[in-house]
């Protein structure tokens, strides 16, 4: 029978314990990700859903030839995960509800030591919308954690792993209209989100966003996640979605977003090199003005995972400017028009595990 005095201090321990979310750039162990299985977002129709599940096992084949990857896979899902994974992509059967894995997963942080620690986050589903259920997801933090044998970091504020990013120096950014949702986190402020970050996060200083892009607000959105929007290349490096085409209405999200992100300095006290990373040139499709962005890549050792919007132009700029804000990795792209089709990118899909024994 387990202790409950022992199982209570090592709990308190855990609390006095000093975490800090590494860079994504800092040294990996291997990228987590869910295959998808049947649900509002796959897919109505049958080809609907074959070309979402070709478009995880492409996203996962692409990391594979980098570092190694881990797929939690739905019982039901099983047999196709087999046949369009890479072999050495390694298959975790569980039970689960979606399949964007930085949100309902764990957030890896490390100690001092370079420990391991997993936040596990209340996740509800992006706001309980009618569409989905969080019932099989919520324990999938602690799932993946109890596999890798390190501790859970819990957290009693909803969040998501897309609604937020983090220099690693003492930086996080936040929206708004995400950790301040009143479907998330309805007794919440500011002052409160950010103690929570800094708690489990390491960080210091947060950067606040009024909101994210227009079609993220939809039926399937994440009602403003920071990961389509801006992401900290390196500490003091700023890469921005920039919709240049003022016929769409991100255009002015966009440049709202740039004058508060240029104003701002971080944990250290910098202002941030802007780096503009331009959208494709596709404004819409059948359901309106499109999200599609660049910032929503995945860094991995040794490369870059990025979106492709089949537009050979503004892909390969998007690339140029990726190997040069993070020199010495090789930048490949993965077409990302089914992933946004359903409401994320490649970055929405993918969760980093930091190599342990490197210290924050």
């Amino acid at each position: 029978m387990k202790d409950p005095v022992a199982g209570l201090k090592k709990h308190r321990e855990q609390d006095i314990m000093t975490w800090t979310m590494p860079a994504e750039t800092a040294p990996q162990d291997r990228i987590w990700m869910a295959f998808p299985r049947e649900n509002a977002t796959l897919g109505e129709s049958a080809s609907e859903r074959e070309a979402g599940y070709a478009a995880w096992a492409m996203v996962a084949n692409a990391i594979a030839e980098f570092e190694p990857v881990s797929m939690i896979v739905d019982p039901t899902e099983i047999t196709r995960a087999r046949s369009l994974l890479n072999g050495e992509i390694d298959i975790v059967e569980r039970t689960i509800d979606d399949f964007w894995l930085r949100d309902s997963g764990p957030t890896f942080v490390t100690d001092e030591n370079g420990a391991l620690g997993a936040v596990d986050w209340i996740f509800n589903g992006w706001g309980a919308p009618s569409w989905t259920s969080a019932k099989n997801d919520r324990g999938l933090a602690r799932f993946i954690a109890d596999l890798i044998g390190v501790p859970v970091i819990p957290s009693l504020l909803v969040n998501e792993g897309g609604g937020i990013h983090v220099d690693g120096e003492g930086t996080v950014l936040l929206t708004e209209t995400v950790q301040l949702d009143p479907n998330r986190n309805p007794h919440a402020d500011k002052e409160r989100v950010e103690a929570e970050m800094h708690r489990v996060l390491g960080t210091s200083t947060a950067i606040w966003l009024p909101r994210g892009l227009t079609r993220d607000y939809e039926t399937f959105g994440t009602r403003g996640h920071v990961d389509i929007v801006a992401t900290i290349a390196s500490p003091g490096k700023m890469l921005i979605h920039d919709q240049r085409n003022p016929e769409h209405p991100d255009h002015l999200v966009t440049r709202e977003v740039r004058e508060i992100l240029s104003q701002a300095t971080d944990a250290k006290g910098r202002r941030f090199e802007i780096i503009d990373l331009p959208a494709p040139e596709t404004l819409s499709d059948d359901h309106g003005p499109v999200d599609w962005s660049y910032i929503n890549h995945l860094v991995v050792n040794d490369g870059v995972i990025a979106c492709g919007f089949g537009e050979e132009k503004a892909d390969a700029a998007a690339r140029a400017i990726l190997a040069e804000a993070y020199p010495g990795r090789r930048v490949v792209s993965v077409d990302a028009r089914e992933l946004f089709a359903r409401g994320g990118g490649v970055h929405c899909i993918t969760q980093q595990q930091p190599k342990a024994g490197v210290p924050a």
